[in-house]
C-alpha cells in the first residue's frame, strides 16, 4: 500500500481497539486497519477462570453437549461489553444478501467493506459478528482472534417472487476452516418448505454438534400458511421459538411479537387462561417461556431503522421481559460509525442494567 499514513493515536494502547482510516493517494477509496489495543474481554484464560454464576447455570441446560460447544457458548458469553452477564449483543449482516446492495449498505457507504463490520462489531463490545461466508472470508484473517464468529449457512434473496427458502451457501466445515464458534440457519415456519428446511437444519445441527459449534436458528414465520399480520403473532412467534428449541438450537432468533393471534385454537387458550400479552414485556416474557420453560437462549432482531430513542424504549421492554439480548443489523450498520457505536453502547447499559 503505497504513501499509507496512520495517525499518531495508532501508537495508544489504552482503550478498546479503534478504527483507523488509512489515507491511500489523494483519490482512493478509504481502507481500515485494526489498532491492537488491550481489550481483557479477548483474553481466552481470564475468560475461561471468571465463568459467573449465571453463565453456569445456562451452561447447565445445555449439559448433554460435549466439551467443545460448551466451551464456544462461554466464548459467546463471556466476550464483549456484557460479559458473564448471560446477556449477548450480536451484529449480523447478511443483509446484503437477503435484500441487495443498495438496500443495506448505500445510507452508510462505508458499510460496504466488509472491514468495517468486524471493527464495529469489536469497537462496540459486541458478543458475536454473524454473516454469509464471503464476508467473513474477506476479513478473517485481519480480525482474527478479537471477535468471535458466526457463519450464516443459508441465505435468500428477493429477485424472484416465490414461497421463501434459503439455499443453502456454506458448510460446517466452512464455519471450521473459518474459525467460528457457532453456525446460523433460518427456518421459515409457514412456509410450504418448512419441512425440507428442518429436515436440513436437523442434518446441520448434527454435524454442528458433533464438531463442537453453537446452532443459533433465526426463526422467521411467514409463507402461505400465514397472514402478514400471523407472520409477527405472539402464538406464531411462541410456536417458532419451540419448534427452533425442538430442531435442537441453542440460541433462537425471533422477531419482537406484536399481540396478534393468528389461530383461533390458540386464541381461545391464550383467553382462558388469562395470558398476559398487552405490552410487548409481557408478549417477551411469554416466547421466552416458550422454548422448554426459558432454558434456551433466545434474543430479538432489531428490524426496520428506527431513531436511537425509539430503538432504545423497544430494547427496555425485551430486557423487561426476559430476552437474553439482541440480535442488531440495520440499525447498526446504516448509521454513520458514531452514531452505530452509541446506540449499541445504550443497548448494552439495558441488559447490563437490567437483572
Amino acid at each position: 500500500m503505497n504513501d499509507a499514513r496512520l495517525p499518531d493515536r495508532a501508537g495508544q494502547v489504552d482503550g478498546p481497539p479503534g478504527l483507523v482510516r488509512l489515507e491511500v493517494g489523494s483519490a482512493a477509496k478509504p481502507e481500515y486497519a485494526c489498532v491492537p489495543r488491550a481489550v481483557p474481554s479477548t483474553n481466552l484464560t481470564e475468560q475461561f477462570m471468571a465463568l459467573t454464576d449465571r453463565v453456569k447455570q445456562i451452561l447447565s441446560w445445555y449439559a448433554s453437549e460435549n466439551p467443545g460447544t460448551q466451551t464456544n457458548l462461554v466464548r459467546l458469553l463471556n466476550h464483549g461489553a456484557l460479559t458473564g452477564t448471560g446477556k449477548m449483543v450480536i451484529l449480523p449482516v447478511d443483509q446484503g444478501f437477503e435484500h441487495g446492495p443498495v438496500r443495506s449498505f448505500a445510507p452508510n457507504p462505508e458499510a460496504y467493506d466488509p472491514d468495517y463490520h468486524y471493527q464495529l462489531a469489536i469497537d462496540s463490545g459486541c458478543n458475536a459478528y454473524a454473516a454469509p461466508l464471503g464476508s467473513l472470508e474477506a476479513s478473517a484473517v485481519k480480525f482474527a482472534g478479537q471477535i468471535p464468529l458466526i457463519l450464516k449457512l443459508n441465505n435468500s434473496d428477493t429477485l424472484a417472487k416465490v414461497e421463501p427458502h434459503s439455499a443453502i451457501t456454506a458448510t460446517v466445515e466452512d464455519a471450521l476452516r473459518l474459525g467460528c464458534v457457532g453456525i446460523g440457519y433460518t427456518i421459515y415456519p409457514g412456509s410450504s418448505g418448512r419441512n425440507r428446511m428442518y429436515e436440513d437444519l436437523r442434518e446441520i445441527t448434527l454435524e454442528a454438534k458433533r464438531k463442537g459449534l453453537v446452532v443459533v436458528v433465526w426463526a422467521y414465520p411467514r409463507g402461505t400458511g400465514l397472514s402478514k399480520a400471523g407472520e409477527t403473532g405472539i402464538d406464531v412467534c411462541a410456536y417458532a421459538a419451540t419448534i427452533s428449541a425442538q430442531l435442537g438450537a441453542h440460541i433462537i432468533k425471533v422477531k419482537p411479537p406484536t399481540a396478534h393471534i393468528e389461530q383461533d385454537a390458540a386464541k381461545k387458550l391464550y383467553e382462558q387462561q388469562n395470558i398476559p400479552i398487552a405490552t410487548l414485556s409481557e408478549r417477551i416474557r411469554h416466547v421466552v417461556q416458550a422454548t422448554f420453560g426459558g432454558k434456551r437462549i433466545v434474543i430479538f432482531s432489531g428490524g426496520e431503522s428506527k431513531s436511537i430513542d425509539d430503538v432504545l424504549a423497544d430494547v427496555s421492554e425485551l430486557a423487561k421481559g426476559g430476552s437474553f439480548g439482541s440480535i442488531m443489523g440495520r440499525n447498526a450498520f446504516q448509521r454513520p460509525r458514531d452514531e452505530a457505536l452509541k446506540l449499541l453502547a445504550g443497548v448494552m447499559k439495558i441488559y447490563k442494567d437490567t437483572p
